[in-house]
């Protein structure tokens, strides 16, 4: 089975991503033309999911240098640097988001002109999107050899393509395992409060012809209880040296897998490991409340409602059995090398 490779995030005569916020009605290219927008992209998300905000991270740096007016080398990096701290900050829990802006910026930092500094730091950036979609390909080639035929998967959130400039790492699994020649359904949580899962997962899936079906999260524990989830497959926006951070509720799938004895995997790259900090060192974004007080404008809770509105949540690596990266296939308390 051939399954097609578009990309989420590129470069073009400037910045193009999809708007993930238009999926699934519309598939929407979007041109990014200032830092602000960027910025404006990343917290709507516009554009989102670890892999892809590297990229856009690194992306950021070619940008503001292409859009600067500086005339020599010392002013340009200076405003690289003020760009590369509005682009951190604007989504602080994703680690690759600020490892990408890095990594572009100090290449650019190597540039002895306005011109040798566009250059590099586009060329970093293409570069990071280049290997993204290698990285994720070989995540997908080595947690493919976990499914068997027939397997179906619970996913929660999107991990797919659209959180990656290609191929996905959770759903790139799957995909991976599909093109083997396997037989994989999946299940695909709603994922509150942005509904990732229905608007963005269930549309790749299905934009693959590889069965999914749509459920509410709270449906997760009692299909494995009725045997109907062979394993778990989740993504990670950061994975520390005690848990890993997803999408709010991936914690209460770790929690029922484990109790039903359901392998719980999480697919991430190399550069979603963050090797100095532990969980209580990283901030959780807290989201709009009014996320999940509406619905297309229809209003779903009495107004003035307390609301807590957390993004991530944080499962620990004991409720983990295989981090699944580019470099193979590691069971905690082992960690894959940097």
């Amino acid at each position: 089975m051939c399954i097609p490779e578009p990309k989420t995030i590129w470069w073009d005569e400037g910045l193009w991503l999809i708007d993930q916020t238009q999926l699934p009605d519309k598939l929407v290219p979007l041109k990014i033309e200032s830092i602000r927008q960027l910025v404006v992209a990343i917290q709507s998300l516009s554009v989102r999911g670890a892999p892809a905000l590297g990229a856009a991270g690194a992306y950021s740096i070619a940008l503001a240098a292409e859009r600067s007016h500086a005339t020599n080398a010392f002013d340009m990096i200076a405003e690289l640097e003020m760009a590369a701290d509005m682009i951190r900050n604007s989504r602080p829990t994703a680690i690759n988001l600020s490892w990408g802006v890095d990594r572009a910026l100090q290449a650019a930092r190597g540039g002895e002109s306005t011109e040798e500094i566009r250059e590099a730091a586009l060329r970093s950036a293409e570069g990071i999107a280049e290997e993204d979609i290698r990285v994720n390909r070989a995540i997908g080639k080595n947690g493919a050899k976990l499914l068997e035929d027939g397997d179906t998967i619970l996913t929660h959130c999107n991990a797919g393509r659209l959180a990656c400039v290609g191929w996905g790492t959770a759903l790139g699994v799957v995909r991976s395992a599909v093109e083997a020649g396997k037989k994989i359904q999946v299940y695909a949580c709603e994922t509150r409060p942005l509904h990732q899962g229905s608007r963005l997962t269930a549309w790749e899936l299905a934009e693959d012809k590889i069965p999914v079906t749509l459920i509410c999260e709270s449906m997760s524990g009692s299909l494995m209880r009725r045997g109907k989830i062979d394993k778990v497959i989740v993504g990670a926006d950061r994975i520390t040296r005690d848990v890993v951070f997803n999408k709010i509720g991936t914690y209460n799938h770790a929690v029922l897998a484990k109790h039903h004895k359901v392998p719980f995997y999480v697919a991430a790259p190399l550069s979603t490991f963050d090797r100095i900090n532990g969980e209580e060192d990283i901030i959780i974004e807290e989201r709009d409340p009014e996320e999940i007080c509406t619905l297309a404008g229809v209003r779903l809770a009495p107004l003035g409602i307390n609301v807590y509105n957390p993004a991530f949540d944080a499962t620990p690596l004991e409720l983990v059995s295989a981090l699944i990266t580019e470099k193979g296939v590691f069971r905690p308390p082992l960690m894959p090398p940097i």
